[in-house]
């Protein structure tokens, strides 16, 4: 069997088991959403939303994309946000990047030829690394310095977030959070509190 029926055949099972336990689940969920938390995370298919933070169908609305960046400009990732502050009225903004990120290790390497989509994508992230480069050229390895650059660039998306009229001028306005995510121990460690924005700039210091 291969893996597409396989994964279909694992969704019967889920929906069997979830019924099981909760027949009320489906009914409730076909009735519509009320999540409370935007997360804005990247496309690594090894950093799940749902599964790294234990939540149900319904809990989060998600985007992901190359990074976890956010990107004014971009209609995909500002619908998102427009239909979670303006809709759903979420309470909370989650930007969650992870350790080992693919997408922050090509910004600190020369373009690749056969992914021009890609590089034009993490353009800021490449701007981010030339700002800090100093500071980077003096960490260990190519390892810690990807995985600063994972950390630097949540705090950049955490600062974009907060400064944009649609969360800044929303009444309530949601809070924005920065997260990172541990490959090596699946921890979450958290970077930037939704509830002290200063602390975003104490971490982007250190």
């Amino acid at each position: 069997m291969n893996l597409p029926k396989r994964m279909l055949v694992a969704n019967v099972a889920w929906a069997q088991e979830i019924a099981r336990r909760d027949p009320h689940f489906f009914s409730a969920l076909a009735a519509g959403q009320k999540p409370q938390v935007l997360w804005i995370g990247c496309s690594d298919s090894r950093v799940p939303a749902e599964s790294v933070t234990h939540c149900a169908p319904g809990d989060l609305f998600v985007h992901r994309n190359i990074a976890n960046l956010f990107h004014p400009d971009d209609d995909n990732t500002m619908s998102v946000l427009e239909y979670a502050v303006r809709v759903l009225r979420v309470a909370h903004i989650i930007v969650c990047g992870h350790y080992g990120c693919g997408g922050v290790r090509a910004s600190l390497l020369p373009p690749a030829d056969a992914l021009p989509h890609v590089n034009r994508r993490i353009e800021p992230l490449c701007a981010l690394v030339r700002a800090h480069r100093a500071a980077l050229e003096c960490l260990p390895s190519e390892e810690a310095r990807v995985n600063r650059v994972a950390e630097l660039s949540v705090i950049e998306q955490v600062r974009l977030l907060r400064e944009h009229p649609l969360v800044r001028e929303s009444a309530p306005a949601p809070l924005v959070h920065g997260w990172i995510f541990s490959l090596g121990d699946g921890q979450l460690r958290e970077l930037a509190s939704g509830y002290d924005p200063q602390t975003a700039v104490a971490v982007a210091a250190a």
